[in-house]
């Protein structure tokens, strides 16, 4: 792919990438997107929920990018360092060949500690190539022009609001108006340079000089991150499965950890859109019970249970153990308060409208959290652990609260903003933590009201099966006393509410498909009213759901079409969006989403599995 470069200014011509065009690199702390033509486009520092200081991907005007890249029009390629983040995109001109290598510094005992620092190598791999940079710093969403500070030769603190960052290396920068750096350069074949930005506390703004990098050190961080990211992809229990890599999911969900807590984000960005030029633009920057608890089994799949019993003390904690406080989303840390404000000064990916930062889905109701969370319990429990005193009491208030809460209509797993609704997802969540309760408190001779639990578990059953079901009682619908399907049902076997193979589920494929596939097995959500303008793409994570229901249910044939179809949509790195328009062939939403990579991993492993068994030995 070719991108344009203007010599002067430095600026990409084009603006608004597709979203499929970018690549993820992280610290379990932090992350950005680069473009295929070397620009940063997007990063929040030092946190995934902080402020941004590039973010052109949302406001090409204002939102400020630090690009490095060939002043001629140039060819890109790009990769991943097999089991890491660090990413390489080779440029090729007609005069030569240049690698640039992208990563944040990873080290060990970084959780506490970490360098907060993102490093950029330009190698000249054969011929010579003149190179550009150009960083146009915008902290605080764009809304702050930073001043800068020369503190050394050719390194500069750039700093406003609550940000500094420092920027140096081997990169000789010079300040080109009052707010923008920029360098030009040529390498010879083999030549190297590097370029460093680091994160600066307000009270370290004085000691800048002390941190900057001596020689050599950044080539040592770059092997050290290297080397860390592998040894914890070795410990993957990963097969081989056709397109896009498991190995990689994994890889995106460990970026997507906070690793101070133990919190897992729903995504790295904010407000990349649902719909082009729509107003279904959310920020994903914080941690949802749903998408953590199912991270946690893909995860779990693959013999990482060290990252769930982190996410299982981060909700404990948060939650301040107690139902009553729970709530569906946390900030990283376990804020509770996560107003949502629009960035009024942001246009927006393609003009999409608003931006917002903050959640208000922290305030709705949602009865399934109470299902999630007995379900990671009894998952954590079934690999040997010992439920303790402290512990169990948390898991019986959320059985309580299930039991006295799950007649009352909620806003469901797709939190609409309409009116609340008797979701049929919603009363099975309640049915899994009852059902879950009773099986650890049996398994583990643990203290509980089980002649009670055991008659509300009934009673949820029989409401489901009754009020739950179409007219002729063939399958299961979206909520009580409706005919539409919802995309969540294909959940109910995962909980155990009804077997994988059983005639009701199957009809209830049948129906999600005949309601919700747009494009040889793509599915929506559901297609009904939910209190929102415009519409939406096929939701990339309830096709991997009907993928792990086909394989699970007998039809493989039929799950391997779907599972094919929805691996295309991951772009050329295996990354996935939250949605995808088909007909246009373009990604939407935020990106990378974490649903849709922990999707893909079960999906993969089931139908791996189920054609592994479907197979005749010889």
């Amino acid at each position: 792919m070719n991108t344009e470069i203007d010599r002067s200014p430095y600026r990409v011509v084009r603006p608004y990438l597709p979203i499929a065009d970018y690549a993820l690199i992280g610290d379990c702390h932090s992350a950005a997107l680069i473009s295929r033509g070397g620009s940063i486009d997007w990063c929040c520092l030092p946190r995934f929920d902080s402020d941004s200081c590039f973010a052109r991907l949302l406001d090409h005007e204002q939102g400020g990018f630090f690009v490095i890249a060939p002043r001629a029009t140039a060819r890109s390629s790009r990769r991943y360092v097999p089991g890491s983040m660090v990413l390489e995109t080779t440029f090729e001109t007609d005069t030569g060949t240049v690698r640039l290598t992208d990563f944040y510094a990873m080290r060990s005992g970084g959780r506490q500690n970490p360098r907060r620092e993102l490093v950029r190598v330009i190698e000249a791999v054969h011929g010579v190539v003149p190179m550009q940079v150009h960083i146009a710093a915008r902290l605080d969403f764009g809304a702050v022009k930073p001043w800068l500070d020369s503190v050394g030769d050719g390194d500069f603190l750039a700093v406003g609001s609550d940000t500094g960052l420092l920027f140096s290396g081997d990169v000789m920068l010079e300040q080109v108006d009052q707010h923008d750096l920029c360098a030009s350069l040529v390498l010879q074949p083999g030549e190297v340079r590097y370029c460093s930005m680091q994160f600066v506390e307000p009270c370290e703004l004085h000691e800048a000089n002390d941190m900057l990098p001596r020689s050599g050190d950044l080539r040592d961080h770059l092997h050290e991150t290297i080397e860390w990211w592998r040894a914890w992809s070795d410990k993957l229990s990963e097969p081989d499965h056709s397109g896009a890599c498991v190995a990689r999911s994994a890889v995106v969900l460990k970026a997507l950890t906070y690793a101070p807590t133990g919190a897992i984000v729903a995504a790295p960005t904010t407000s990349l859109p649902e719909e082009e030029g729509g107003e279904r633009n959310w920020d994903y920057r914080f941690s949802w019970i749903r998408d953590s608890v199912f991270t946690v089994r893909a995860l779990s799949l693959l013999g990482l249970a060290g990252e769930a019993d982190g996410f299982r003390r981060f909700i404990m904690r948060s939650a301040a153990g107690s139902a009553a406080q729970l709530q569906v989303l946390y900030g990283i840390d376990g804020k509770r308060r996560l107003t949502e404000v629009e960035i009024k000064h942001l246009s927006g990916w393609r003009h999409s409208k608003p931006v917002r930062i903050g959640n208000g889905a922290e305030s709705q109701f949602q009865s399934d959290m109470y299902g999630l969370l007995l379900e990671l319990a009894w998952r954590w429990a079934s690999r040997g652990n010992r439920i303790d005193d402290a512990y169990w009491t948390f898991l019986v208030d959320l059985v309580d609260t299930a039991i006295a809460k799950w007649e009352v209509p909620d806003r469901g797993i797709w939190e609409v903003r309409g009116e609340p609704r008797d979701f049929v997802h919603s009363k099975v969540m309640c049915w899994a933590a009852i059902n879950r309760g009773i099986a650890l408190a049996e398994a583990q001779h643990l203290q509980a009201p089980l002649e009670h639990w055991y008659k509300v578990r009934a009673e949820i059953r029989h409401a489901v099966e009754t009020r739950g079901v179409d007219p002729k009682g063939d399958h299961f619908v979206a909520s009580f006393g409706s005919t539409h399907m919802d995309a969540a049902l294909l959940l109910l076997p995962e909980v155990e509410f009804v077997a994988y193979d059983d005639p009701r589920m199957l009809r209830t494929l049948d129906a999600v498909r005949a309601e919700l596939d747009t494009d040889g097995g793509l599915v929506l959500r559901y297609r009904v009213e939910d209190g929102m303008a415009g519409s939406e793409g096929v939701f990339l994570a309830c096709t991997f759901w009907l993928v792990e229901c086909l394989a699970r249910g007998g039809r493989v044939q039929e799950a391997r079409s779907v599972f094919d179809r929805v691996a295309a949509c991951a772009n050329d790195l295996g990354l996935f969006p939250e949605e995808f328009d088909p007909h246009a062939g373009e990604m939407l939403g935020n990106f990378p989403q974490g649903l849709s990579h922990l999707a893909h991993i079960t999906a993969a492993l089931a139908l791996e599995a189920a054609e592994a068994a479907a197979t005749p030995i010889s």
